[in-house]
């Protein structure tokens, strides 16, 4: 696959959002974007609050943007804070470096694009894209 599509972002949606229920997570939304950080799928639980999207959002382009996974780049947030302040405020995209979203790659490892979650935890954001991503047969850096 050199592209990421819409059935296979719909099912990660999907199986994120039921991997969250699996568990007994709070009511989530997740969103996967392209490599160049624009949507492809969105989910959100109806109970889920109203922020929820825009978070998922930031978290998945933040990820694309800097090209790591938002655990790493909220390990690099605490060592620069001042630089990762600034990035999200001149970004013309969302950007939140808070773990909850994880790149989508291609065996060779090249970046897709990525998938964000919000609702729960960063750990339970992050463990339900990973799910989601599984099951709709991609790869994860």
């Amino acid at each position: 696959m050199t592209r990421l599509d819409a059935t296979a972002a719909a099912t990660l949606v999907a199986a994120a959002i039921g991997e969250a229920r699996t568990q007994g997570l709070r009511p989530m939304a997740v969103v996967v974007v392209d490599a160049a950080a624009q949507v492809i799928a969105t989910l959100r639980e109806p109970a889920a609050s109203a922020l929820r999207i825009d978070i998922a959002l930031g978290k998945a382009a933040a990820a694309v943007g800097m090209g790591a996974n938002t655990r790493t780049l909220s390990a690099r947030a605490e060592k620069m804070p001042v630089f990762f302040g600034a990035v999200a405020a001149a970004a013309s995209q969302k950007f939140i470096a808070q773990t909850g979203a994880v790149l989508i790659t291609d065996a060779a490892g090249t970046v897709l694009g990525a998938a964000g979650a919000s609702g729960g935890t960063g750990d339970e954001d992050e463990r339900i894209c990973i799910a989601g991503i599984a099951a709709a047969r991609l790869e994860h850096a």
